[in-house]
């Protein structure tokens, strides 16, 4: 017990990336949470201190692996998974169904087709060998998504409880990734040639990718879908735009916009959008919020509500916005380990997550 009155949960880190570098820092000093071990997939990462990997500043006495077995071993509470998108499925298996077969929770930002398991277009290879880990080992996994979940399920659910009808519910992400260092060149065209195809562009990839709530807000509204479509649209920069990543070059793509759309009795009544722009005034037909860089939330019913969310970081370091979405979607798989680990085996989806406060938060 520690001096909060809090057990802390021993949690096992694999990934650290953009998100998983900045969860690591915010889980040495937790109360609620003890950092047992850190997996990384880069052999150069292999032995060195997390808190040199992660830029912490400090030795926090715990070594990053590459051996999932020796982690395994550790017999955590929970794994907190932050790995690559679905475009790495087979090694996000392997990693996680080996915790799973342990008895070890899973709760992870990576494979966003888990968000919603029922969703009819996610293969079963990518399924079974989660279920049959689940059976095996009596354990939960847990997938909050990196685009991010909590803004296309947590906020427009809790939003739409509030209502007596709903006629139509968006969820939009607005954001300017001028500084932002994740990848979204193959992913989203931004950076390329207009003539590009990138993944998510392809329907049926963009609603297995980032489509899941669509059918998960479907169900909690007690509806099936009759179909689910999208849209993308592309604006090309008539100038040279500096970006954290370099130059994205005049007659490139600087501003995407696509949207996923649940489609009931004829009419869309369920929309995911995002518009991701280098620089504020990139695409500036394109919906914006009140403020800059914020995520939204727009329901038309009885009564219609909007509801802007933003998300920044106020300690002088010059961090992005969209770096601290980052850092929240990752703090949501983490937080979420304590109603996991008292959930009974198997998928985990928002719909059967109790409030989650932030034991520990405030101290």
């Amino acid at each position: 017990m520690s001096a909060a009155g809090l057990v802390k949960k021993r949690v096992v880190l694999w990934g650290t990336g953009v998100v998983g570098s900045m969860v690591a820092a915010e889980l040495v000093d937790h109360p609620a949470f003890e950092l047992v071990g850190v997996g990384v997939s880069n052999p150069d990462k292999v032995g060195r201190d997390v808190g040199e990997v992660c830029g912490l500043g400090r030795t926090v006495g715990v070594h990053c692996t590459d051996s999932v077995d020796d982690l395994v071993a550790l017999r955590p509470d929970a794994l907190v998974h932050y790995g690559p998108t679905a475009q790495y499925a087979d090694e996000n298996i392997r990693v996680m169904t080996s915790f799973l077969r342990a008895g070890i929770d899973v709760c992870s930002t990576a494979m966003t087709p888990w968000v919603w398991p029922g969703m009819t277009q996610t293969p079963r290879t990518w399924l079974d060998p989660v279920e049959e880990a689940c059976r095996e080992g009596g354990s939960s996994c847990f997938t909050t998504g990196i685009d991010p979940g909590f803004a296309n399920d947590l906020f427009p659910l809790t939003l739409m409880g509030l209502c007596g009808r709903v006629d139509s519910v968006r969820a939009s992400e607005l954001l300017d990734y001028t500084d932002y260092e994740g990848d979204y060149e193959d992913e989203m065209g931004i950076g390329r040639s207009p003539s590009f195809t990138p993944l998510l562009e392809i329907p049926e990839l963009l609603i297995m990718a980032w489509g899941a709530t669509v059918p998960m807000m479907a169900a909690a509204a007690g509806i099936e879908l009759d179909d689910i479509t999208t849209t993308w649209e592309k604006w090309v920069t008539p100038e040279d735009r500096k970006t954290a990543k370099g130059v994205i070059e005049a007659g490139n793509v600087a501003a995407i916009r696509f949207t996923i759309n649940g489609v009931f009795r004829g009419r869309e009544v369920i929309t995911l959008e995002h518009v991701n722009r280098i620089g504020l005034d990139a695409a500036p037909e394109w919906p914006a919020g009140s403020q800059d860089d914020v995520y939204r939330v727009d329901i038309t019913g009885s009564p219609s509500i909007s509801q802007e969310t933003s998300f920044r970081f106020t300690d002088g370091s010059g961090r992005a916005p969209a770096v601290a979405g980052c850092l929240a979607t990752g703090m949501r798989a983490l937080n979420a380990v304590p109603a996991v680990n008292d959930l009974p085996p198997g998928w985990v989806t928002a719909l059967d997550l109790p409030l989650i406060p932030g034991v520990g938060t405030i101290r």
